[in-house]
C-alpha cells in the first residue's frame, strides 16, 4: 500500500464535479420532482400550523369563547394528515434514489473496471478500488437522497416562513433576515477548509480498507510468522491517522455550528425585545407576536440544518472526485474504433466476424518498457514461434519471465515494433478474440467461490458435466474431487481458500484444458506440485499442448527439456535461446542454472 501514490485533490467547491452526478440522478427525475412536491407540502404545512395558533388565540382565548372550534379542528387535523402523507411519500422517494443510484453507481464502476487493463491491476491496490466501489458510492447516494430531502424542505419552509413574516410586520422581519448573510458569510469561510479536511479522511480510508484486507487475506502468513503484534501496530498507527484526520474535521463543525446558533438565539432574543414593546404600546397583537416569536425561534433550526447539511455535502465532494477519477481510468490497452465495429468489444463480441486462430506468434523488431518504468525491457527484439512450437522460458526469480508472455498476451502492448499472430498485427483484432484462445495456468491459480465443477465450467460455460469432468480427468484433477467430501459440488471457498496451492493448479489446468485454447500459457504450473502428481501432469501437458502453441514459465528446468525453443531471462533482458542440448552446448548461463539445479535437485533425492 505505501508504494501507491493515491492522486491529491485541491479543487475548492466545484459545480463541474457535482454535475458529473448527472446521468446518475436522471433516471430518477420522477422521484426528485415527488421528492420536491412533497417537500413543498410539508413545509408548507409546517408555515401554516403557527398560523393556525394564532387564529386560536384571536378567536378562542382572547375571544374567550368556542365558537367554531369544530369546524377548526377539522381542517387543523385534515392538514396534519396532509402532512403525514407528504412524509411518507418523501420518505419513500429518497429511499428508492438511496437505493438505485448507489446500485447503479456500482454496476457502473464495476462495469468499468472489467475494461480496464491488466496493468491497471497489477499497481492498484484492492484497497483502493474497495473503498471507492462500495464505501464512496452508498456515502453519495445516501446523501444525495436525505441531504437533499432536509435542504429541499428547508428551502421551502424558510422562504414561507419569511413571507408569512414579512405579511404579518416587516419591520421585525428584516431583523431576522439580516441573520441570514451572516451565516452565509460562515458558510464561505468554512466549507473549504472543512473539505479539504474530509478529502485527507477519504484517503486514509483507502489505505485502512487495504490495510483491513492484507491482514485477512495474510492471516495464515501472519499466524505462521508470529507477527500478529507489528500487523496490529500497523493498523493502529493508520486507524489513528484518520482518527486525528477526522477529529481535524469535527472541530471545524464544532466551531461553525455553534457560531450559526449564536447568530439565530441572538435574532430570536431581538424580535422579544422589539416585539414586546411593540405589544406594550398597542402596536402589535399577542398573538401576532406568538406567531411571530414561533417563526422566529423555528426558522433558524432549518437555517442551522441547512448549514449542516452544506458542510456535509461539501466534505462529499471528496467522494465523488474520488468516484469519477476511477470512472476516468483509461484501459491501456484499448481497440480502434475500427475493430470494434468489426469484431465488439468485450460486452458486445460479434464472434460471427471472428478468425480462427492457429497460433503463429511473431515479435518484429520489438521495443518494450513497462508504463511505469524509464529503461527498455527488450529492443530491437525479433522472435517467430510457429504455431504448435513450445517455448520454454527460463530464468532466476525476479528476472522478467513474465515480460515476453504479458506482450504475446498483449496484457502489454510493444512501444515500439509488432506483434503477429498468424501474419496479422494484432492490433488490427480485437483484445477479446486473442483472450478466448489463451488458457493461463498461474503459479497462484485464483478460484472463485463456488464448486468445483463451477469453478472448472469457467473455461467454457455452456461446458456440459461429462465435458467438465474429462477434461479434469486428463490432468488428473479428478485425484482433488476424489478427496473432497462432496465431490464435485464440493464448495472451494473463497479464492479456493480450502484447497492446496497444487489443488488449485489441477483445477485451474482443467479449467483451461477445457476451454480448449490455442495457445496455452503455463506460468510455474507444476512448480507447487508434488513429484508424483508431477509426473501426472506432465504427460498430460505432453499430450494437451501437442498441436497447440504454448509458452511455459519454468523454474524446474527439468520440466522444459523437449521445449522446441528455449528464452533464456537475466535481467529483464534475453541473454541466450536454443533448444535444451544447444544451450548445454554453449556451457552459458542456462549451462550455469541447470548444473546448479541439477546438483540441488540430486542432493535432495539422497537425503530422501
Amino acid at each position: 500500500m505505501a508504494a501507491f501514490d493515491e492522486k491529491e485533490y485541491t479543487k475548492s467547491f466545484d459545480w463541474s464535479i457535482w454535475r458529473r452526478l448527472a446521468p446518475f440522478v436522471r433516471p430518477f427525475r420522477r422521484d426528485f420532482v415527488g421528492m420536491l412536491v412533497f417537500n413543498g407540502l410539508c413545509a408548507l404545512v409546517d408555515v401554516a400550523i403557527p398560523l393556525f395558533q394564532r387564529y386560536a388565540i384571536r378567536n378562542f382565548i382572547q375571544a374567550d369563547s368556542l365558537r367554531g372550534i369544530v369546524p377548526f379542528s377539522l381542517v387543523y387535523l385534515l392538514v396534519i394528515l396532509l402532512q403525514a402523507l407528504s412524509v411518507v411519500a418523501f420518505a419513500r422517494n429518497s429511499m428508492t434514489i438511496e437505493m438505485n443510484m448507489g446500485r447503479d453507481m456500482r454496476r457502473t464502476l464495476f462495469h468499468h473496471l472489467q475494461t480496464l487493463s491488466f496493468s491497471f491491476y497489477n499497481v492498484t491496490p484492492v484497497g483502493y478500488l474497495l473503498t471507492r466501489v462500495m464505501s464512496d458510492t452508498n456515502r453519495i447516494a445516501s446523501m444525495v437522497a436525505w441531504n437533499l430531502t432536509d435542504i429541499l424542505w428547508a428551502l421551502f419552509y424558510v422562504l414561507g416562513t419569511f413571507a408569512a413574516m414579512l405579511i404579518l410586520n416587516w419591520r421585525l422581519a428584516l431583523v431576522v433576515i439580516v441573520i441570514v448573510p451572516v451565516m452565509a458569510v460562515l458558510t464561505g469561510y468554512f466549507q473549504n477548509r472543512i473539505l479539504r479536511w474530509n478529502r485527507k479522511v477519504r484517503k486514509l480510508n483507502s489505505r485502512i480498507t487495504g490495510s483491513f484486507n492484507e491482514g485477512i487475506t495474510g492471516a495464515k502468513t501472519t499466524k505462521t510468522l508470529g507477527t500478529e503484534e507489528q500487523t496490529v501496530r500497523t493498523f493502529r498507527a493508520l486507524t489513528q491517522e484518520m482518527h486525528d484526520a477526522g477529529i481535524g474535521a469535527a472541530r471545524l463543525n464544532a466551531i461553525y455550528i455553534p457560531l450559526v446558533l449564536f447568530a439565530s438565539t441572538m435574532a430570536v432574543a431581538i424580535v422579544l425585545l422589539r416585539g414586546g414593546y411593540m405589544v406594550s404600546g398597542g402596536l402589535l397583537e399577542l398573538a401576532t407576536l406568538s406567531t411571530f416569536t414561533t417563526y422566529a425561534v423555528g426558522i433558524f433550526e432549518p437555517i442551522q440544518m441547512t448549514a449542516a447539511n452544506i458542510a456535509e455535502f461539501i466534505s462529499l465532494q471528496a467522494s465523488i472526485e474520488r468516484v469519477t477519477d476511477l470512472m476516468d481510468k483509461v484501459p491501456q490497452i484499448q481497440d480502434s474504433p475500427e475493430v470494434v465495429e468489426k469484431y465488439g468489444d468485450a460486452f458486445h463480441p460479434k464472434r460471427e466476424n471472428w478468425e480462427p486462430i492457429r497460433g503463429e506468434i511473431e515479435f518484429r523488431d520489438v521495443t518494450f518498457r513497462y508504463p511505469d518504468g524509464g529503461d527498455n525491457v527488450l529492443e530491437h527484439f525479433s522472435l517467430h514461434i510457429p504455431q504448435g512450437a513450445t517455448v520454454a522460458i527460463v530464468g532466476e526469480t525476479g528476472a522478467g519471465k513474465s515480460t515476453l508472455v504479458n506482450l504475446a498476451c498483449r496484457f502489454f502492448e510493444p512501444t515500439e515494433g509488432q506483434i503477429l499472430i498468424d501474419g496479422v498485427d494484432y492490433r488490427q483484432r480485437s483484445q477479446l478474440w486473442l483472450h478466448s484462445n489463451i488458457g493461463y495456468v498461474l503459479q497462484d491459480p485464483h478460484l472463485f467461490s463456488g464448486t468445483v465443477r463451477e469453478n472448472i465450467r469457467y473455461g467454457k460455460l455452456d461446458a456440459s458435466d461429462a465435458e467438465v469432468e474429462a477434461a479434469a480427468r486428463a490432468v488428473s484433477a479428478d485425484t482433488v474431487v476424489e478427496k473432497l467430501d462432496k465431490g464435485w459440488d464440493s464448495d472451494v471457498g473463497e479464492g479456493g481458500g480450502r484447497l492446496s496451492t497444487g489443488q488449485k493448479q489441477l483445477i485451474s489446468f482443467a479449467r483451461a484444458v477445457l476451454a480448449d485454447p490455442r495457445i496455452f500459457v503455463l506460468d510455474e504450473a507444476t512448480s507447487s506440485i508434488d513429484t508424483q502428481t508431477e509426473q501426472l501432469i506432465q504427460q498430460a501437458i505432453d499430450h494437451l499442448l501437442r498441436d497447440r502453441t504454448s509458452f511455459l514459465i519454468a523454474h524446474r528446468l527439468s520440466t522444459i527439456r523437449k521445449a522446441d525453443m528455449i528464452l533464456v531471462v537475466r535481467d529483464g533482458r534475453i541473454v541466450e535461446q536454443g533448444t535444451h542440448q544447444e544451450l548445454l552446448r554453449r556451457r552459458g548461463y542456462y549451462h550455469d542454472l541447470y548444473s546448479k539445479q541439477f546438483a540441488e535437485e540430486s542432493a535432495a533425492r539422497i537425503l530422501q
